[in-house]
């Protein structure tokens, strides 16, 4: 039973962001998220990753608990997120605890019993856990005493279908709104279109709640987008020129590609780790928490990896392979400069990509109504790569957000606003390919893949295209003043809009459609970005290459880049020593301020952000022993 009358004020809630975790004032929406959320009311937050999604409901759950409202449970769906939370509430001096399988029986039950007795704010615990019978009767015992707070179900988009990471024990939280009448519920999620967005209020019943979206714009981030050309040499040498030393993330789709990449950065003497869902359990354990604890780790991994992951400090993140969808490649670019600091998002996208998505899609057993909305997601990804204008707000259209003034707006912080693209119309190159495809198919009656269609409209007489007898075609050679690279992208276009299909079973072999007969007429047009050359060959390493290099977060003299480097080297002992990762003692941008203020007494630590009491109280007199020596 939950009182109905509560009245929690914008100062209370505001004395808890200053006391607790130290911060001046809110961000964006968080503080009518906040005060909604902490009177009793439901809500579906969408807000950017780095954009303080946590404390939206952190904050409410310390408001009701010293309200007398006991515990509030967070529906969290991964185990190395529920460690880092905690142990990031216990340094803020709240009481937390996690219920998963990393526990042994007996460290859970002391933990229900302190939630049993009051003695706990937040309570992580997993989906599976949170709808099993057990775990309810304990909810029910709470609830009827008038001491369970607030739901709180992070990652959100699990619950749809339509989203780009489904997960089924999602749906079963439905139970709560079933079962425990008044406690207020939110859902929160960095991503999801409309449909995703709907399908989440459904699922989970918040129809009434309040929907606080907030800007999906991540200004920080500067997205890269590239045809792929020897694409691991590529990643190299994006890696080398602009993040030498930095933490990173590298997708590939793969375990395979991950392994041979991985060792690929290792042996150009990156420091790098594989991570996918082959690799023995504690190895990935031990890499993530390598990724998480020391600096400079790039973790080349499949989309296994990531979500959750709260490290602040990631500089960039790439794309070997293109995912599934927009909502996917937001949210996994979105891991990089959570802090809000200069970060990048690079891709390398081909026609193979292309071809091994639709397969995938044309291969799921699922309705051809769902296969039809995946289809329509991956053409807008591909619009994204394809695109000539600016990236961001394309990106930002399809979250139904409009940035500046809409198709003419530059953002000066993605590659088509840096270096506009020449453009090119490949609509005759289109047709002479679909011509080529048809004149095969009549000719012998089979068909054959891009490769071999390529070579034909360009007039290469390769043993294969004579084999067949497709020297005789009257298509062989119309396409002599085409390059294979403009061919392919041509190609690439032609199967996104569905004018070309791929025959999965037939070794990826090229079909018509009934979209082919529009884009032969001439009624489709076909524009193109023109291919860029071949990228430079590998810079020489600057003199000193590979030894640490300390890069501050703002602008600090000498003296102050020798405090900065000081109080990291404490930080990273006093991390080692709590097993948390580096960030959850003090954000790089907390000890650039500590070190550009140069603090001699308590006093001086008063109002920098990022020092709530609990830490003041814990770390102060260390941290102006580092300073001062």
């Amino acid at each position: 039973m939950i009182a109905t009358d509560l009245s929690i004020s914008s100062q209370t809630c505001h004395a808890i962001l200053q006391e607790v975790f130290g911060y001046p004032q809110f961000r964006g929406p968080q503080q009518a998220i906040v005060e909604h959320v902490a009177n009793g009311g439901d809500a579906l937050v969408l807000m950017p990753t780095g954009g303080g999604k946590s404390l939206c409901y952190q904050i409410p759950a310390i408001a009701r608990q010293r309200a007398g409202l006991g515990v509030s449970i967070v529906v969290s769906p991964l185990i190395a997120l529920m460690h880092d939370q905690v142990g990031a509430l216990h340094e803020a001096g709240v009481s937390a605890a996690f219920l998963n399988s990393t526990l042994s029986g007996e460290e859970a039950y002391q933990v229900e019993q302190s939630m049993l007795r009051g003695d706990i704010t937040l309570l992580y615990a997993a989906p599976e856990r949170v709808t099993n019978p057990r775990f309810l009767a304990l909810l029910d015992s709470l609830y009827e005493r008038g001491q369970l707070s607030l739901f709180a179900i992070d990652e959100a988009h699990c619950v749809s279908q339509w989203g780009h990471d489904f997960r089924p024990e999602y749906r079963a939280l439905t139970v709560l709104h079933e079962r425990y009448a008044g406690v207020p519920r939110m859902a929160l999620t960095a991503t999801a279109d409309d449909l995703t967005r709907a399908d989440i209020l459904e699922r989970l019943q918040l129809q009434d709640a309040q929907a606080f979206v907030s800007s999906f714009d991540r200004p920080n981030i500067r997205y890269t987008i590239v045809e792929k050309r020897e694409a691991v040499q590529q990643l190299l040498r994006f890696i080398e020129r602009e993040h030498e030393g930095d933490a990173g993330i590298v997708y590939c789709q793969s375990r395979k590609k991950v392994e041979d990449v991985a060792q690929t950065l290792v042996d150009a003497g990156i420091h790098a780790l594989p991570y996918h869902a082959g690799l023995d359990s504690r190895v990935r354990q031990d890499h993530q928490n390598r990724f998480l604890r020391e600096e400079g780790v790039v973790m080349v991994a499949t989309i296994a990896f990531g979500m959750g992951i709260d490290k602040p400090d990631v500089r960039f993140v790439a794309h070997l392979d293109m995912p599934k969808n927009i909502e996917g490649y937001y949210q996994e670019t979105g891991r990089a400069g959570r802090d809000g600091l200069p970060a990048y998002a690079w891709m390398g996208y081909g026609l193979q990509d292309v071809v091994n998505q639709r397969r995938m899609i044309d291969e799921s057993p699922a309705g051809e109504e769902f296969k039809q909305a995946l289809r329509g997601k991956l053409d807008a990804l591909l619009g994204l790569a394809e695109a000539t204008d600016c990236r961001r707000v394309r990106l930002l259209a399809y979250f139904g957000e409009q940035l500046g003034d809409g198709p003419t707006y530059r953002c000066q912080n993605c590659d088509n606003c840096l270096n506009p693209p020449d453009i090119w119309d490949g609509t005759d190159a289109a047709r002479k390919l679909l011509s080529t495809i048809y004149r095969i198919q009549q000719s012998s009656g089979m068909s054959f893949g891009a490769g071999h269609v390529m070579d034909i409209v360009r007039g290469k007489t390769t043993e294969k295209v004579t084999q067949h007898g497709h020297t005789t075609l009257s298509t062989f050679g119309i396409g002599t003043d085409f390059s294979e690279i403009q061919l392919r992208g041509v190609l690439r276009q032609l199967i996104a809009m569905g004018a070309v299909a791929v025959d999965a079973q037939a070794f990826n072999t090229l079909q018509l459609t009934e979209q082919s007969r529009a884009v032969l007429r001439g009624e489709v047009q076909v524009q193109l970005r023109e291919s860029v050359s071949t990228p430079a060959s590998r810079k020489s390493k600057r003199p000193g290459a590979g030894s640490a290099v300390v890069k501050a977060p703002i602008a600090l003299d000498g003296d102050g880049l020798v405090r900065y480097a000081a109080l990291k080297a404490w930080r990273a002992e006093v991390a080692r020593e709590h097993n948390l990762p580096a960030y959850v003692i003090f954000h790089d941008a907390t000890l650039a301020a500590i070190a550009k203020r140069a603090p001699q007494t308590l006093d001086d630590l008063q109002g920098i952000s990022g020092i709530g009491a609990k830490k003041l109280e814990a770390y102060a007199q260390e941290v102006l022993r580092v300073v001062n020596t």
